[in-house]
């Protein structure tokens, strides 16, 4: 009879323990912060997240951006501000695609790592989990920039309100070494449908109030402190675009001067005249040279 109980007993214990395996674990802090300057959160299968460092952090000086001077002194100001402990804001980058609004978070974080400002990056499926990256970097003495790029929500998704109630909506005070830098090409984060417009009502004065639709599509957006926009880029500052990433292939200048021509038919062919379309002709046309 003993040799049953205990047989039982182990067994027991044999499925707690997979149970427990594969239930949600609380997020666990890594055991090294100084493993990286950039961390990527991830959770697994299981539902197990954790906090993983960039081994190789994409290297970006804000000098190297160019033609986006008005955003780059508003994200970089709003970013010294933060990393100095004074006042700072949430931001949204929205605008065209390609012209720099990742690579200038990225140039943001390289410019004041030594002074202790470090990145998380987290997919917009994992932002439900907010609120347990947020509590495990709360008591470090770095300043954390949560980054989401690319990001917009479609009706319904859970991660929509978890990033609401942490920008501004929650019983918790805002912890001040925390930020989040978002990228979007959506100036409202939702989808909006020509029906949305219905729900406006208008005063016999002819004021116009947005209905409880467009308010709550609108009322994510507004909870970022300062909004950054970027515009599609002109030919000329295209061609400064190219310009400038040439010259860090070390082209000399009659080459990059003769590259004219060759780099508008590859934005042409391309549909597109963005710092991303020029890096893109700069890395093939240095690629050929070195042949």
């Amino acid at each position: 009879m003993n040799e049953n109980f205990e047989h039982l007993l182990v067994r027991a214990e044999q499925l707690i323990a997979r149970i427990e395996s594969i239930l949600p674990q609380p997020l666990v802090a890594p055991t090294d912060w100084n493993a990286s300057i950039a961390w990527r959160y991830r959770r697994r299968s299981s539902g197990h997240g954790s906090l993983e460092p960039v081994r190789h952090v994409a290297t970006m000086p804000l000098d190297a951006l160019k033609e986006i001077e008005v955003q780059k002194e508003k994200i970089e100001r709003n970013t010294r501000q933060f990393v100095e402990g004074k006042p700072a804001n949430n931001v949204l980058l929205t605008g065209a695609r390609g012209t720099g609004k990742s690579s200038l978070i990225r140039a943001c974080l390289q410019a004041y790592a030594p002074q202790g400002l470090r990145l998380i990056e987290v997919d917009k499926a994992e932002l439900v989990d907010l609120p347990d990256i947020v509590d495990v970097v709360s008591g470090r003495p770095e300043k954390f920039i949560v980054f989401s790029d690319d990001l917009s929500f479609d009706e319904g998704e859970p991660g929509y309100k978890a990033l609401k109630s942490i920008l501004d909506g929650s019983i918790s005070a805002p912890t001040p070494n925390v930020l989040i830098y978002a990228t979007s090409n959506r100036r409202h984060l939702l989808p909006e449908y020509m029906k949305d417009n219905l729900s406006y009502t208008h005063t016999e004065e002819g004021e116009v109030h947005p209905g409880e639709v467009i308010e709550e599509k609108i009322s994510l957006s507004e909870r970022f402190g300062l909004w950054v926009s970027f515009y599609p880029f002109s030919q000329n500052e295209y061609l400064t675009i190219v310009a400038q990433w040439l010259s860090s292939f070390d082209i000399d200048a009659a080459a990059i001067d003769a590259a004219k021509p060759e780099a508008l038919v590859w934005a042409l062919e391309r549909g597109s005249r963005s710092g991303r379309v020029a890096y893109q002709f700069a890395r093939d046309y240095a690629g050929r040279r070195a042949v």
